[in-house]
């Protein structure tokens, strides 16, 4: 796996979020006119992310051993190198299975509670619950667990991000409901965890290979609850772009960048996708922009170019 800088990460999380904004105007598409709901919506949506990935993986793999193999020539190793090699690799294998299978529960769980969130309180409260909340439980959990600190940029981003936050979604329209408020702290909770989870992981883990493992296990745990999608032109044009790019593309890189960027800067970086989400829903959907919700975009905007900017110097 080639080095990754800070500032490089920052950017890769950047690109994630703005992916994952698109995502909810697909969610919200599929809903509407491809007859799926909040669980058959995950589960097509990690079914198709791990096959996308493990399509990926496979071409990237077969590139890397042509060229191996084209440029070998090669010199026998010893049995013992390749014993202890063997060894390795097995223990390899092992921590490779248990943060699978703990990161696909996780996010079966989070993006399940999300969509939930939504069904009883509305986009604009489950949102700013969901994602506030995550970035307050991922800094203090990467304080507590990992010994992170965030720093004099972190400091002043993170409330300045929240403000912004909320000033985005004020005006949204949305009713809450305790039912509602619990499912996104549930969400914001398995969120964080899966986050920090990962990070501690560290280099241990291929993250292209983990990630598409990661969609499998939580398509699993969704597949007896998932219904079957109206399969028109449209519903399999978004269904493919919501595996392929809010999803493969976005959560690759996402666990990628966290090799290198510190997980409450993540978490913080990630409240991007709120303002990719708002534009879009405004470009696209035809969903009002008032002068607070430019201006909470535009604080939260400039925390998250304040926070790249910076790299984790």
């Amino acid at each position: 796996m080639s080095s990754l800088t800070a500032r490089r990460g920052a950017l890769y999380i950047c690109v994630a979020a703005a992916a994952w904004g698109t995502g909810g105007a697909a969610g919200k598409l599929l809903f509407e006119h491809g007859g799926l709901d909040a669980v058959g919506a995950s589960f097509w949506r990690y079914l198709l992310g791990a096959g996308f990935l493990l399509l990926a993986t496979r071409l990237l793999a077969t590139g890397a051993g042509a060229a191996v193999r084209s440029g070998t020539t090669g010199a026998a190793r010893s049995g013992t190198t390749v014993a202890v090699r063997s060894g390795t690799a097995g223990a390899r294998s092992g921590r490779t299975l248990r943060h699978t299978l703990v990161v696909g529960a996780g996010m079966a769980i989070y993006q399940t509670a999300y969509f939930g969130a939504i069904a009883e309180s509305g986009v604009a409260v489950a949102t700013v619950v969901t994602m506030g909340a995550t970035t307050l439980f991922a800094a203090a959990g990467s304080r507590v667990f990992l010994g992170e600190r965030l720093g004099g940029p972190g400091l002043i981003a993170l409330p300045a991000a929240l403000s912004g936050l909320v000033m985005l979604t004020a005006e949204q329209t949305g009713t809450s409901t305790p039912l509602g408020i619990a499912l996104a702290l549930l969400s914001a909770a398995g969120y964080a965890a899966v986050t920090l989870y990962t990070k501690s992981a560290g280099q241990h883990n291929d993250p292209a290979t983990t990630t598409a493992g990661a969609f499998a296990v939580g398509a699993l745990c969704l597949a007896p609850f998932a219904t079957l999608p109206h399969f028109t032109p449209e519903t399999v044009a978004l269904l493919l772009y919501l595996g392929a790019v809010p999803t493969a593309l976005a959560y690759a890189l996402f666990f990628r960048a966290l090799t290198t960027v510190k997980a409450s800067t993540a978490a913080i970086l990630s409240l991007g996708e709120a303002v990719g989400a708002a534009a879009l829903g405004t470009l696209l959907l035809g969903e009002p922009l008032t002068l607070l919700s430019a201006m909470g975009g535009a604080v939260l905007l400039a925390s998250v170019v304040v926070l790249t900017v910076q790299g984790q110097r």
